[in-house]
């Protein structure tokens, strides 16, 4: 199914300035050595949802665990959005930063992105993580893990972004790596979007323990 790119559907915005073992490329130390809890806020966390539906209906947070949900045909974030959403805060532009989060996308729920990182020299994202039919997928491309549906996973990005690349851990494994496409104004987003075409109806993902490091 293709919808027009300024559909945007609901993301849940972190502001900072069992997956196939074959695709495991390094088992070592636990991607959070070395680095530094940053506490978060609720200035650091914003959601966005389709403009004219109230937030309870594409949201919910009950025990920790962070529900967003979108249809096909829900409207972009505001009413004169004709690209992704984005919101400014406490982005970052330099150093080293980790995102971790334990995820959950629900069987049915195809071609949506669940995690990125917005902001680039080129273009308007560094990376872009989407399910299709239960695997991950870099942008619609480059597969990095499978059989995903109904289970929780724990997703960690870290950014170099003075060594200008991105890697993507998934439960403790590095799955992918990637060289960016240079500094900007950058963040973190986890929760359900879209993608351009070939999406399901409706979109789901679950987040818990969501977390931001600093090298």
């Amino acid at each position: 199914m293709e919808i027009p790119f300024s559909h945007v559907l609901l993301f849940f915005v972190v502001l900072v300035s069992s997956h196939n073992p074959e695709s495991n490329l390094f088992c070592f130390a636990d991607p959070t050595d070395g680095f530094t809890e940053v506490p978060l806020t609720d200035a650091n966390i914003e959601l966005q949802k389709p403009y004219d539906i109230p937030l309870e209906e594409r949201y919910s947070f009950v025990d920790g665990v962070r529900k967003l949900w979108v249809y096909a045909d829900d409207k972009p974030h505001d009413p004169s959005s004709h690209t992704q959403p984005r919101t400014e805060g406490l982005d970052y532009s330099s150093g080293v930063w980790q995102f971790e989060g334990y995820g959950f996308v629900p069987n049915g729920t195809s071609g949506a992105t669940i995690a990125q990182i917005h902001g680039a020299a080129q273009g308007a994202t560094t990376i872009i993580l989407r399910i299709y039919d239960g695997d991950m997928r870099y942008y619609s491309g480059n597969l990095i893990a499978t059989s995903l549906y109904d289970r929780w996973f724990r997703l960690n990005i870290i950014h170099d972004v003075d060594g200008g690349k991105v890697t993507v851990f998934l439960d403790g494994n590095q799955v992918f790596q990637v060289a960016d496409k240079g500094p900007g104004d950058l963040y973190f987003k986890c929760g359900v979007y879209a993608a351009p075409a070939n999406i399901s109806y409706y979109m789901e993902s679950r987040w818990r323990d969501i977390k931001i490091y600093k090298e």
